[in-house]
This record gives C-alpha cells, structure tokens and sequence, in this order.
C-alpha cells in the first residue's frame, strides 16, 4: 500500500498524533492520550494526499511527529495552533522521508539483518533456513466451545457442537441445495460455532465424530493451559501444527515467536499444543517433527510412540555452524537452545526491532565458540523455567490476613477458589487481591520486568486465572476446574502466581547476564 501511494501521488503529508492505547510501560506513557479520547485504542494521523496529474514528478513524503506525553488538550491546542500544513511547513516541522527497499516510510530495518540465518521462509526464494518447516499456532475460530478448563465441560460442549452440525448437515442434504449452507444452517451461537472451514464440510455431507481422545493439553496464553479439542473437523486453521504435536501425547519442543505485524517481538517455548493467541499471530518453531504421511488424519491414533519422530533442524545448517565455530560436538538441541538464548537477548531485540515486527527472525552467530556455549547454557535453563514453570519454587510472599500455613482450612476449594484477581490499586502493584480470604502484598516490583506476548508475565496469571461466561454461547469456563480436575491442587492459582514470580525474577536475570552476540 505504502508503495501504491508514493507512486500514485506527488506529495504525502502525515501528521502523527499518536495515542496507541495498546502499548506499554514507557511506549505507552509516551503515547499517552488519543485525539479521540476514549473512541479509539489506535494511534491517529492526518494524512493529506496530493495529486497533480500535470506532473510527472514522483511522490515526496513529509513526516511530522506531534510528540511524547502530550494528553488530549495538549494535543488538540497543537493541532488548532497549526490549522493547515502550510504553518508546518513554515516552522520546518516536516522530515522529508525516503522510502527503504522495503517501501517503509518510518521504523526502517536495519540491512544487516539479512546477513544472518533465517529461522524459516516460505516465500520460495530456495534460501537455506535453520528450520526445515514451521506452522502457526492453532486457530479454532470458535475457542468458546473449543477450550476450556474443564476437561468433562469441553465434552459436554463437544458433544453438543457435533450433535448439533450432525443434524443441521443432514438437513441441509436433504434439501434442494438452492439455498447456500451458510444460510440454510441454523447459527445461533448457543447451539453451535460456523466457520469458514465448517460450512464446506457440511456442504459435502462430511459427518462428525466426537473423539474422546482428541481432547488434550494446550498452551492457550503464555502461562496458561487449557484442554483444546484437537480435531481437524472443527479446528478452523490446523496448518502444520500435526507435524509437530501429532496428538497430547507427543513429547517434543517448539519455540513460539511472534507473527508479521505484531505491535513487539516475543518468544516462548512450549511443548504443549499452542493456541494462535498464545503469542499475537504465532508462529512454532519445532526441535522435532513427527514422521507421518502428508495426508494423514490429524490424530491416527492414540499412542504416538509408533510414529517416530526426526530433526527438524536443516542438517546443511547445522554443520555450517559446526564448521565455522571448529566445534563437531554441536547438536540440534544445542542449536535450538542457543536460538531461544538469542531470541531473548537485549542486544538483539534492540538492534532488529524494526525487522522482528516485519519479518521472521534470523539468528546471528558468535565468534567464539565459547560465547556459543554460554548461550547454549542460557537457553537451556531458559527453556527449563519456561516449559517447567509449574515445578519452580515458589517464591515467598507476604499476606495481608498473616502466614496461611497456621491458618485452619477447613474447605480449601472454597478457600482457595479465584474468579478475578485484581490489583487493589493500580498504580500499585505490589499487592494483588486474590479473593475475600487471600490479599497478596509485597509482590517484588522487578518480577514485572518480564513480558512476554505485550504484557508481563505475572499479569497473564491474574487476567487468566478466572471465570469468565462466554456472551455469545453462554459458555462457562472457570480456571478453577482445571485446577481441581487437573491438578487436584486448590492452592494452584496462587502457587502459580509464586512460581511466574520466580520464572520471572530468573528469566530477567539470565537475560541481563547474556553475553555480547558480536553484531557488527
């Protein structure tokens, strides 16, 4: 698009006024507040197009940025003190702006970014990547009745979505068909979910069958999990997900980072099936894949042991690697654990801001090969506190109602039951309210300091560890099913908040410790 303006007018002029609502920390206060006051969550600008069809000339483009912490009234005064372009331009305000080889106008990628090794492409360029495939998280389209905390509630909404398609495409195959499937159909969202996979499946007559064994573990939000009905049927976007977690028994690793476009780059590690969401648009990078035939069924069978699995890594890149450090003991793993110490590095993320919200990420490569295996070590105790969050200390926090070890809990379902945590105060979040029994308090404000998928880490915890009713299917699901069925551990909402604290105390510590990774 910003390739067709150029071309299609002689000048641009845009005047930034900021205000993007979906940021954080230090970006967001810079944003600060919207022209629109609460209308919009989006950044504004005024653009003005100008097209001269007497002139060959082609587009120039004037940049002008309101500024940093202006709230809404100092905005607005700018903007009437302005009144037109012209005084813009009499006070020089506009950058004449030149448009890289990407057509990027603001935010440019640094060119030296593609002298690295690609995660993954699948442009069709033919260059050599370090994976050899990688998928997009699962995009259900329907998560209200495809997730939920509870493992028999999932069933129940399961059973109810195939009895209810099963019906509705038995009607539809009896008819005349002079009516599309998407009309004929009843949609009402309290019997059933449509979508654009859906409607063609009913349209063929394809029946479904619930599968008990499709119901499994996943990743929904960073830190989160949730049983998913992992079933190609209903599934909207499966994409190449099979290949790396054929079914929940499926023991392998995949490194999540952000999609193209997201507002930050992030990364996770799971070894779950993840959802789409768990980071913005993700995308998995596997340490295996799963030998299976390209056109088998989502879930074959039950016991994934007789599937096999191999390298996912590229075995050319790999004794790249090898050859350039003079290190032949390199393996997969190692690589996979340096990638994800890399992915996580300060230095890096600085440097490629501008591509790693563009483009898939590359992987640079120290020069020395003992930096190589600090960072190997760093991965490696990263993946462990990120996969196993749910086994790390807990770590010591204060109450405000005293220690509840000495406390008599004569019910601890009830004691312990969450429906919304929130911060008492929100400029302060030392404490966090838990429920009527449990305040927490002098939370260690650095904790906060990890943030992965936009948001730190401790408040994925308190958004996702409640109950929540779905409006428009009326679904109910209540985090404390998980945690009672699951983990058979009422306590586990606040242990997993002790943990997340610990997860993220150490994350960032091993963060800030990672070694220089040698960009020229």
């Amino acid at each position: 698009m910003r390739k067709c303006l150029s071309e299609e007018f002689n000048k641009i002029y845009v005047f930034h006024l900021r205000g993007n609502a979906r940021t954080q920390g230090e970006a967001r206060r810079k944003e600060k507040d919207n022209v629109f006051g609460g209308g919009s969550r989006a950044p504004i600008a005024i653009t003005i197009l100008v097209r001269n069809k007497k002139t060959k000339e082609p587009g120039k483009i004037y940049f002008h940025d309101i500024g940093d912490y202006l709230d809404l009234n100092q905005k607005l005064a700018i903007i009437e003190n302005f009144k037109s372009i012209k005084k813009i331009q009499k006070e020089n305000r506009f950058i004449h702006i030149k448009p890289d080889e990407y057509h990027d106008w603001i935010n440019q990628r640094d060119k030296s970014f593609n002298r690295h090794l690609s995660l993954g492409d699948k442009s069709g360029r033919g260059e050599k990547t370090i994976f050899k495939i990688y998928s997009r998280g699962i995009g259900t389209c329907g998560d209200a009745w495809l997730y939920n905390s509870s493992k028999c509630q999932l069933q129940k909404n399961i059973r109810k979505l195939v009895n209810t398609y099963n019906e509705e495409m038995e009607k539809y195959q009896k008819s005349d068909k002079k009516i599309p499937v998407e009309k004929f159909v009843d949609t009402d969202p309290k019997k059933i979910s449509w979508h654009s996979s859906l409607f063609p499946k009913a349209k063929s007559g394809i029946e479904a069958v619930f599968k008990p064994e499709n119901l499994v573990d996943s990743l929904y939000r960073p830190f989160h999990k949730q049983i998913v009905y992992y079933d190609r049927h209903f599934v909207q976007r499966i994409a190449l997900m099979p290949s790396i977690f054929k079914d929940g028994n499926t023991r392998n690793l995949a490194i999540g980072v952000t999609g193209l476009g997201s507002r930050d780059f992030s990364c996770l590690v799971t070894d779950k099936v993840p959802d789409l969401g768990f980071l913005a648009s993700s995308q998995c990078f596997p340490l295996y894949l799963v030998n299976r035939d390209e056109d088998a069924s989502l879930i074959a069978s039950t016991d994934s042991n007789g599937t096999g699995m191999r390298d996912a890594i590229n075995p050319e890149i790999l004794k790249q690697i090898r050859q350039s450090l003079g290190q032949d003991k390199i393996t997969n793993e190692m690589l996979f654990r340096y990638i994800y110490a890399v992915l996580h590095s300060q230095e890096y993320r600085d440097r490629f801001a501008n591509n790693l919200i563009k483009e898939l990420p590359r992987i640079p490569i120290v020069k020395s090969s003992q930096k190589f295996f600090d960072l190997v070590e760093a991965g490696k105790e990263l993946i462990r506190l990120h996969v196993d969050y749910e086994k790390v200390e807990k770590y010591p926090i204060n109450f405000k109602q005293g220690d509840l070890r000495l406390a008599t809990i004569e019910d601890p379902k009830s004691f312990f039951r969450v429906t919304k945590m929130k911060f008492p105060d929100k400029r302060d979040k030392s404490a966090v309210f838990y429920n009527d029994n449990i305040t927490i308090q002098n939370i260690p404000l650095d904790a906060y300091e990890y943030v992965v998928n936009n948001k730190p880490a401790l408040e994925w915890v308190i958004e996702r560890q409640c109950v929540k009713t779905d409006k428009d299917s009326g679904i109910k699901n209540d985090a404390n099913d998980y945690v009672n069925e699951t983990m058979n551990n009422p306590a586990y909402p606040l242990e997993l908040f002790q943990r997340v604290i610990t997860v993220s105390l150490e994350t960032m510590k091993i963060v800030k410790s990672l070694p220089s990774l040698d960009l020229d």
